[in-house]
């Protein structure tokens, strides 16, 4: 008794094997496979791993290692290729993926990827950049310069700004106006997009508005009123293609690339004939 019950002990304990549960396993896949008539062609059932597979698996394991792989785990990444490839092949011999959403929207990202990839990789020619250039001047236009004059008159300065200006009107100097504040009243040569970035763009807009050498306001800013005058200006100039080319060819990439995609899945769509059953 005490014999057939350490046989039985001996049986479960093999039954729990995770290696009779492949074999298992491994011999249902095979029964199916010849249940749906797919046969078992000896090429099917052929593995190469060649010197061009290893390099391949070890160029792999370096670039996310950042070194080279040992003889011990060059011989696991084969292992795991081994188990990788026939876990897919025998999946694809049950149909494992077909009428599978997840495995087809991976597909397709993938295509969309290969379609976005080459439409990336086309080549541009100046004519198409050129059109770009004369359609978005303003992206690459060089900045606009001015030198100009403030008069700081508060938050709330708007009816202060008619006294200061007929007090310069009549000979005041213009310097010891106004309010105090950790702004310069003098600018030479400021950009437009540094006067944005230190005055807010309406500011920036009145400036660009404002005659030149005469004093005006009141204008706004992000701090409160001012009253100005604008001593010179340099507006901003479109650059010719040669200069800024990279430039607009980045940009051409980046803001067409959906349109692009669109292009490349037409030219696959073209190619099919879609038939859409009636209700």
């Amino acid at each position: 008794m005490k014999g057939a019950n350490s046989q039985n002990s001996k049986i479960r304990t093999w039954l729990r094997e995770p290696l009779l549960h492949f074999v298992v396993a491994g011999m249902f896949v095979f029964l199916v496979s010849l249940w749906r008539g797919g046969g078992v062609e000896a090429e099917s059932r052929t593995i190469l791993i060649n010197q061009v597979k290893v390099e391949r698996l070890s160029a792999s394991w370096e670039q996310i290692w950042r070194r080279a792989p040992t003889q011990s785990e060059i011989d696991g990444l084969i292992r795991d290729y081994i188990k990788e490839e026939i876990y897919y092949r025998e999946a694809k011999r049950l149909g494992l993926d077909e009428d599978d959403i997840v495995i087809r929207r991976r597909l397709r990202s993938k295509m969309e990827f290969l379609a976005t990839a080459q439409a990336e990789n086309a080549s541009v020619d100046d004519r198409t950049l050129q059109r770009w250039l004369d359609r978005y001047p303003e992206r690459f236009a060089t900045d606009s310069e001015i030198s100009f004059d403030q008069i700081y008159l508060g938050e709330n300065g708007q009816v202060e700004a008619a006294p200061i200006l007929a007090k310069i009107a009549a000979g005041g100097d213009w310097r010891k106006l106004g309010k105090a504040i950790s702004l310069p009243q003098t600018l030479e040569r400021a950009t437009r997009t540094a006067i944005v970035r230190e005055f807010g763009d309406p500011f920036a807009a009145a400036l660009t508005l404002a005659p030149k050498g005469e004093w005006t306001g009141p204008v706004p800013s992000g701090f409160g009123i001012h009253v100005i005058r604008v001593r010179w200006v340099r507006s901003s100039a479109k650059p010719s293609l040669d200069n800024v080319r990279q430039a607009v060819e980045n940009d051409w990439r980046v803001q067409t690339a959906k349109e692009r995609e669109s292009i490349a899945y037409q030219a696959l769509l073209d190619g099919y004939t879609i038939k859409i059953a009636a209700p």
